[in-house]
């Protein structure tokens, strides 16, 4: 088999497997946190924004679509109705990786879905460790361009690497390639684990090579060590047990925030958080931005409405806006700064 057909028959696995309960494991901690609730809002309920910004541009919510798939023909109707939801409530959208499409210009296609989205901000998405495997800055800026991006992803997925037996093992110097990607392209550099967690330190590293925009991806939804186990060609038991690894997302957002913290006191650049991982409804998503988080990001439910079409995707983001909206009645804040200054408390029980 072609290295284009194996690339391609594991990327139509990976898009099966991860709509299986079966791939979604452990507890991303959003249960262990809860708001103190406010029984005398003294505010009105139609008057709460949820409006924020994101890459320069204004977005409706406060939460995006994130990158899921990529170099598959099925994929095509999936980024098409999300990009056709995007744009209708104006909210951010990942594609998936667009590595097969540098190797195979035919499949280019499968990601153009700018012409869907004209007016949101759009992330282009490809893997960190394809900088020790050939390429450079010309493809990281025609993943860009192929997107018409305001961003791009840059994906660090090292467990799932080593599980996948067809995996890229050699992740040696690749803060120093990094650096010269940052400070060359054309737009942000947004590094995004894939549901493992970024530990403070890692976001540090990062951050010394220029990037300041991180995505959390934490463990605790899409497990990328069981979906590998699942599709039957890895060590299973290594797959089971590492599918336990990680920094939960609550835990990830913490790292981040307590070094933006460090950043502030010292009079440095900010960094954007995007917590993401077991993003489950509104109330997560308000939990995420009162822990730290920018914006808060969501996968796999999408990828399952955008099966269906466009307005099923539309239904879910029309669910997400009003759980969110509710708990920012119920906790008094009109707006996302304030929700973002709301405390969170631990449950007794954690």
């Amino acid at each position: 088999m072609a290295e284009k057909d194996r690339i391609t028959k594991r990327k139509r696995d990976h898009l099966r497997l991860v709509l299986l309960p079966s791939s979604q494991v452990g507890d991303a901690g959003f249960p262990s946190y809860r708001f103190i609730h406010n029984a005398l809002p003294e505010i009105d309920f139609d008057d709460i924004r949820l409006n924020t910004q994101f890459l320069g541009k204004k977005v409706n919510f406060p939460f995006f679509i994130s990158c899921m798939t990529g170099g598959l023909k099925e994929g095509k109707n999936i980024n098409i109705n999300l990009a056709k939801a995007a744009q209708k409530f104006n909210i951010p959208m990942g594609v998936g990786s667009q590595r097969l499409a540098i190797e195979n210009h035919d499949l280019e296609d499968l990601f153009k879905v700018r012409k869907f989205a004209p007016d949101v901000p759009l992330m282009a998405n490809i893997g960190l460790v394809q900088l020790n495997y050939g390429y450079g800055l010309n493809e990281f800026q025609k993943c860009v361009d192929m997107v018409g991006a305001d961003a791009l992803v840059v994906h660090i997925n090292p467990i799932q690497e080593i599980i996948q037996p067809e995996g890229d093992r050699n992740w040696k110097g690749l803060l120093g390639k990094l650096e010269k990607i940052v400070s060359k392209l054309s737009v942000p550099v947004i590094a995004k684990e894939v549901g493992f967690g970024l530990s403070e330190s890692v976001v540090k590293r990062l951050y010394k090579v220029g990037v300041r925009i991180f995505d959390t991806a934490g463990w605790g939804g899409t497990n990328w060590a069981m979906v590998e186990g699942l599709r039957g060609k890895a060590d299973r038991e290594l797959a089971a047990i590492f599918s336990q690894w990680g920094i939960s997302t609550t835990e990830s957002i913490k790292n981040c925030r307590k070094f933006n913290k460090l950043l502030n006191a010292k009079h440095h650049s900010p960094i954007t958080i995007l917590g993401s991982g077991g993003v489950r409804n509104g109330s997560d998503i308000a939990k995420s931005l009162a822990l730290g988080a920018d914006l808060a990001g969501i996968a796999t439910p999408f990828a399952k409405a955008a099966l269906s079409s466009n307005e099923v995707v539309e239904k879910l983001i029309e669910k997400y806006a009003l759980e969110l909206k509710v708990a920012m009645f119920a906790v008094g804040a009109k707006d996302i700064n304030e929700l973002k200054n709301t405390k969170l408390v631990r449950n007794s029980l954690c």
